[in-house]
């Protein structure tokens, strides 16, 4: 008798739905920073890129002079009012007195922009940084003019006006915007936290506006010594409190409602600013 082989059929299985256990859950990675804040690098980024660039040219890292700094961009009462520079409302605050100003001014911006891009987004990060920095460096612009104005009338020199540079009027104003955004009960985040992350944002903006102060005090007192930009500080943070006032958080908000809160806050500071603007140049005229 002889055999034969038998091919067995090929068995049909259920999907595997049907039998398997669920796969598990892919986790997320967790971004890298600058993919969370990238407006906060990319500020950083720049203010350190003008920086070097600076000492490329030889400039020196350690103490510029009022040429140097007012060639790359610093702001100047005379030369924004008498020769109509405007744009150096906006250059001076990406330019730096030196590393040591470049580092401190750097590393409060990074701290508080981390804290900042969540709750008013990159596009708001941006917009307060350049807002409050113009607010600040066109307050400067009045004070300086007002004060030096005797100068001014008796030699017809601009360079009685002292040049002011750094980003520390922006990061004012965004410690005002935060000040004002962390009180909102849309965040979900447990209020003890808030409440703490708020009081240091406000310990931070107080203390350095009295050292500040302190140090201007000392310099005026004893004739020499560094001169800080307090006016600038002054109208950083309150434009910054202006900014963040009708607006949301963009967390625990609908997007469309944060998009248009942030519109008309944007709208407004303009606004503000070109009217202190004109006031400015019927001040000077």
């Amino acid at each position: 008798m002889g055999s034969s082989s038998h091919i067995p059929e090929p068995e049909i299985l259920p999907p595997a739905a049907e039998y398997a256990a669920p796969a598990p859950q892919e986790r997320r990675k967790p971004r890298p920073g600058w993919a969370v804040a990238p407006a906060t690098y990319i500020l950083v980024g720049i203010n350190c890129a003008v920086f070097l660039a600076m000492v490329v040219r030889h400039i020196s890292p350690i103490s510029p002079t009022p040429d140097q700094l007012l060639a790359w961009g610093g702001n100047d009462a005379g030369a924004v009012l008498v020769q109509h520079q405007w744009l150096r409302i906006v250059t001076a605050m990406f330019v730096h007195v030196g590393i040591l100003h470049l580092a401190t001014n750097m590393w409060c911006l990074w701290n508080l922009g981390l804290l900042a891009e969540p709750l008013m987004g990159s596009v708001g990060v941006f917009l307060v940084y350049l807002l409050t920095g113009a607010a600040g460096n066109l307050l400067s612009v009045l004070w300086n003019w007002v004060s030096r104005t005797p100068d001014w009338l008796r030699y017809h020199d601009i360079a009685v006006f002292p040049v002011g540079a750094g980003a520390s009027g922006a990061v004012f104003g965004i410690a005002g915007a935060l000040i004002v955004l962390l009180k909102s009960p849309r965040l979900p985040v447990p209020a003890f936290e808030l409440k703490r992350l708020r009081r240091s944002v406000i310990y931070f903006a107080a203390i350095n506006l009295v050292l500040g102060l302190s140090i201007s005090g000392g310099t005026l007192f004893f004739g020499s010594g560094i001169t800080i930009d307090n006016t600038a500080h002054l109208g950083g943070f309150t434009s910054g409190l202006l900014f963040a006032m009708p607006m949301i958080p963009r967390l625990g908000s609908p997007r469309p409602t944060f998009r248009t809160r942030l519109a008309l806050a944007t709208c407004m500071v303009v606004g503000v600013l070109v009217l202190f603007g004109f006031y400015i140049v019927r001040v000077a005229g």
